[in-house]
C-alpha cells in the first residue's frame, strides 16, 4: 500500500498498529451509557438543585437579614448576626457539647463497636441474635428513643426512681440537673447508634481472608498479635469511614436530644442544631438562625474535606 494514498486519519490509523480502534470503543461505551445519562440525570440534578443548593443558597442570603421569617426580609444587617452568635453563652456550650459527643463517639461508642463486632461477627451458635438485639436500638427513631430514655430517667415514675426506692435512696433527677443531664444523653448516644457502627465493622471482619488469620495461628501468633497485626490493619478503611459518620453525625445530633431535655436545663445539653432551633426558630429569627446554619454548614464542609484529604489519601 502506498503510504501517499492514505490519507492522514488512514495513515495514523495504519501506523498505531489497530490503536486507533479506541475511539470507536469509546464512543460505542458513550453511546450505550448516554440514554441511561439522559434519563436519570436531570431528575437527580434538579431534585439536588431543588431541595440541597437552592436552601443553602437562601440560608447564606437570609443570614445577612434581619428577618422574622414573614414578608420578604428588607432589613439588611451584614455580618450582625455572625457576631451576635458568638456573644451567646449557650453557643459556645453548644460547640463543647458537640465536642464532647464527638470525644464520647470515638473513644468509647467506636470501641464498644468493634469489640462487639469481633464477638459476633464468627460463625458462633446464637450470633445472628446476639447482632439483632444491638442492632435494634439503631432501628429505632431517635424521637421515640427519647421519649423512652426520658420516662426511663424521670424522677417520679420512671426505672431511675424505681431503682432508688428499692436501695432506699432520693430519686434522683438526672434530666433536670445541669451537671447530670449531658451525661445521660451521652449514654443514651452510644446506646442508641454502636449497633450501626457495630455492623460495619462485622461487614469489614467478613470480607478479611481467614486463611491470613489460619497462617499466622500456625506460626504462632496469639488471638491479640493476629487482631493488631492482621485484622486492625484491613480494618482501617472500614474505621475511617465509621470515624466519618460518628463525627458528622454528632455535628447533627437534633432529633434525640429535642424529648430528651430540648437543650436544658439552662441550656447545659444545647448542642449547635438545637440552639439553631431554640434561638432562630423558635424565637422567630430566621435571619440569625440563618447564620447559625450557614456556620453549622461550613464546620461540616472543613471536616469533611479536610478528613478526605487527610484520611482517604493513599485510597
Amino acid at each position: 500500500m502506498d503510504p501517499c494514498s492514505l490519507s492522514h486519519a488512514d495513515l495514523a490509523l495504519h501506523t498505531s498498529g489497530g490503536r486507533g480502534r479506541r475511539p470507536s470503543r469509546l464512543a460505542q461505551r458513550v453511546w450505550s451509557t448516554g440514554p441511561v445519562l439522559v434519563l436519570f440525570l436531570p431528575p437527580a440534578a434538579l431534585l439536588f438543585t431543588v431541595l440541597v443548593v437552592l436552601p443553602i443558597l437562601q440560608a447564606g442570603r437570609y443570614s445577612f437579614f434581619d428577618w422574622s421569617g414573614y414578608g420578604l426580609p428588607t432589613r439588611f444587617v451584614g455580618w450582625r448576626n455572625f457576631e451576635l452568635i458568638w456573644r451567646y453563652p449557650a453557643f459556645r456550650q453548644a460547640l463543647f457539647n458537640n465536642l464532647l459527643i464527638i470525644i464520647v463517639s470515638l473513644g468509647i461508642q467506636l470501641p464498644m463497636a468493634l469489640g462487639l463486632a469481633s464477638l459476633v461477627a464468627g460463625r458462633i451458635r446464637g450470633a445472628l441474635t446476639f447482632r439483632m438485639i444491638f442492632f435494634l436500638p439503631y432501628i429505632l427513631a431517635d424521637v421515640a428513643a427519647g421519649l423512652i430514655w426520658r420516662f426511663m430517667f424521670d424522677g417520679d415514675y420512671g426505672l431511675a426512681a424505681a431503682i432508688a426506692h428499692a436501695l432506699g435512696l432520693p430519686a434522683p433527677y438526672v434530666l433536670a440537673d445541669p451537671d447530670w443531664a449531658m451525661v445521660a444523653i451521652l449514654v443514651v448516644i452510644v446506646w442508641k447508634y454502636f449497633g450501626f457502627h457495630m455492623m460495619l465493622f462485622i461487614a469489614g471482619l467478613q470480607g478479611i481472608d481467614e486463611a491470613l488469620l489460619d497462617a499466622a495461628a500456625i506460626d504462632g501468633a496469639s488471638r491479640l498479635q493476629r487482631f493488631r497485626h492482621i485484622t486492625l490493619p484491613l480494618l482501617v478503611p472500614t474505621i475511617r469511614l465509621s470515624v466519618f459518620f460518628s463525627v458528622i453525625g454528632s455535628l447533627q445530633l437534633f432529633d434525640m436530644i429535642m424529648p430528651l431535655t430540648k437543650g436544658g436545663p439552662a441550656d447545659s445539653t444545647q448542642t449547635l442544631v438545637t440552639f439553631l432551633y431554640t434561638f432562630g426558630i423558635m424565637r422567630m429569627r430566621v435571619g440569625f438562625g440563618s447564620a447559625v446554619g450557614v456556620v453549622l454548614f461550613a464546620i461540616c464542609v472543613i471536616f469533611a474535606f479536610s478528613y478526605k484529604r487527610l484520611a482517604f489519601r493513599d485510597a
